[in-house]
C-alpha cells in the first residue's frame, strides 16, 4: 500500500476496534516480526503465497481465538 504497511494499518484498526480479529499476509518475511504483530493485537500472521487449506485454517483459528495477537 502506498500510504502505510499494513501492520500499521492494523494498528491504527484495532485501536477503533479492539474486537476485530486481523490477518497479516505479507510476502517479505523480513519486514514483520512475531514480537511486534503480537504487540499490535495482529492474531494471525501468514506468508505469501499461501494454500487454500492453510488459508481456511488460519483463518479459523483467528475467529475461534481470543488471545491479543500472535504466537
Amino acid at each position: 500500500m502506498p500510504e502505510m504497511t499494513g501492520s500499521a494499518l492494523a494498528e491504527e484498526l484495532l485501536k477503533i476496534r479492539p474486537d476485530i480479529p486481523v490477518i497479516l499476509c505479507s510476502g517479505d518475511s523480513n519486514k514483520v516480526s512475531k514480537e511486534e504483530l503480537k504487540r499490535i493485537g495482529i492474531r494471525e500472521f501468514c506468508m505469501k503465497p499461501i494454500d487454500i487449506n492453510q488459508l481456511a485454517a488460519i483463518t479459523r483459528n483467528a475467529l475461534d481465538d481470543n488471545s491479543p495477537g500472535v504466537e
